[in-house]
């Protein structure tokens, strides 16, 4: 006779068996007397296949809408420090573009105090539908700023202001969507799922560089500075409203629901935690996490935001030559992210990310001194190793750092 749970999981989609650390403790004390836990239909969460793929799908497809606004700007960044900063040394000009778009990392953990919270309460559809209409007003009004030959400086401080808007948006929009997306995947593919979250990424980023990359090809230098540069901040707000409607359009995961009807019972036989007391109790993940992102983003923002401009401004090669490569390195790097999603299922998540930070330690140093010999060949190979490694992160962060 066929086990019951064995035909549970073959027909149904079980997610979400999260036990609480009393339930872990019990668990890993059963393990070592070869017991097996008990546990009852109740710590089960039926998903649909279909329903999920659509969640996914649309989660991925939503970050790519917010981080093409988001990387839009990294791959202007010399045109606008000419068009937001006065004249003086193109260095200069860089440092300023980029000491705006590094403010929006000041706001994000803030976006994120807010926005993750909120998630808990209403529900991670509706703080995603706002992170999305946050992220495309802020891209858009950048698109409606004044250059500093008009109104001085008055054009960098309401640069700095949209960007903080960005910023603020994608403090609750990364941690949003990779819940989302881990609430609604089986425990088996949660780490595959998860991929398609940074999938959605790259691709947001691979749409803006096309962008730029066509609009720097067929505008010359003059027009391009004067108003071409506004049109990919201009295209925010209808992708902004597609973004939208294909997130009004998600259902809520099967784990909020549950947790919210269970809600009342549990603030009355628990109080709830408060900030203080999570940072305190759970220290040590936060701490995990934050060292996490830490790698990630310094690899990810080093190859998608300031090797553009770096490959421009520093080695001197022209902004479409420099376009091109990032944007072929991207290209590889979405499957191969999709690849190590697949794996660290299969593997789990913690090789997947030593792999990648150990070749990081090896091999970043050859890498940089192979794309500061400025020959293109040597460029691409260490932009491809770089990005290589860096998926061990894409495809293994947004599963990991909900787990924990």
């Amino acid at each position: 006779m066929t086990d019951p749970k064995e035909t549970l999981a073959s027909e149904t989609r079980v997610a979400n068996v999260q036990p609480h650390s009393s339930h872990l403790a019990f668990w890993r004390k059963s393990q070592k007397k070869n017991q097996k836990p008990e546990m009852t239909v109740d710590d089960i969460t039926i998903v649909d296949r279909s329903m999920l793929k659509r969640a996914v799908g649309a989660a991925a497809l939503g970050n790519a809408m917010e981080w093409f606004d988001f990387g839009v700007y990294s791959f202007l960044a010399v045109t606008i420090g000419k068009v937001f900063f006065p004249s003086g040394s193109p260095a200069a000009q860089l440092i300023a573009t980029f000491a705006a778009f590094a403010a929006a990392f000041l706001v994000r953990p803030l976006g994120g105090m807010v926005f993750g919270p909120l998630g808990d309460r209403i529900g991670r559809q509706k703080v995603l539908a706002f992170t999305m209409i946050m992220m495309a007003v802020g891209t858009f009004c950048i698109g409606l700023i004044p250059s500093y030959e008009s109104i001085g400086i008055a054009a960098p401080i309401l640069l700095l202001v949209a960007r903080l808007v960005q910023g603020f948006s994608t403090g609750g929009e990364y941690g949003g969507a990779a819940t989302f997306i881990a609430e609604y995947s089986t425990d088996k593919r949660r780490g595959f799922m998860g991929s398609w979250l940074e999938f959605g990424t790259f691709g947001g980023y691979l749409l803006g560089a096309m962008l730029v990359t066509g609009l720097t090809a067929i505008m010359p230098e003059e027009t391009l500075l004067a108003w071409g540069w506004r049109i990919p901040f201009f295209i925010a707000a209808p992708l902004g409203l597609f973004g939208l409607y294909i997130r009004l359009k998600l259902e809520e995961t099967p784990a909020f629901q549950k947790h919210m009807e269970k809600q009342e019972a549990i603030e009355e036989s628990k109080p709830k935690m408060g900030l203080f007391e999570m940072m305190v109790t759970y220290w040590q993940q936060m701490l995990k996490c934050i060292g996490l992102v830490l790698l990630f983003n310094v690899s990810n923002y080093m190859l998608t935001s300031y090797m553009p401009s770096y490959l421009t401004g520093v080695l001197g090669l022209s902004e479409i030559s420099g376009l091109m490569l990032i944007m072929v390195v991207m290209f590889i790097m979405m499957p191969m992210t999709l690849l190590w999603g697949h794996w660290n299922d299969r593997l789990g998540r913690k090789p997947v990310i030593m792999f990648g930070a150990l070749g990081l330690i090896v091999l970043a140093i050859p890498s940089l001194m192979l794309i500061g010999t400025g020959n293109m060949w040597a460029v691409f190979a260490g932009l491809m190793i770089l990005g290589v490694l860096h998926t061990c992160f894409s495809g293994t962060m947004p599963s990991a750092l909900p787990a924990l």
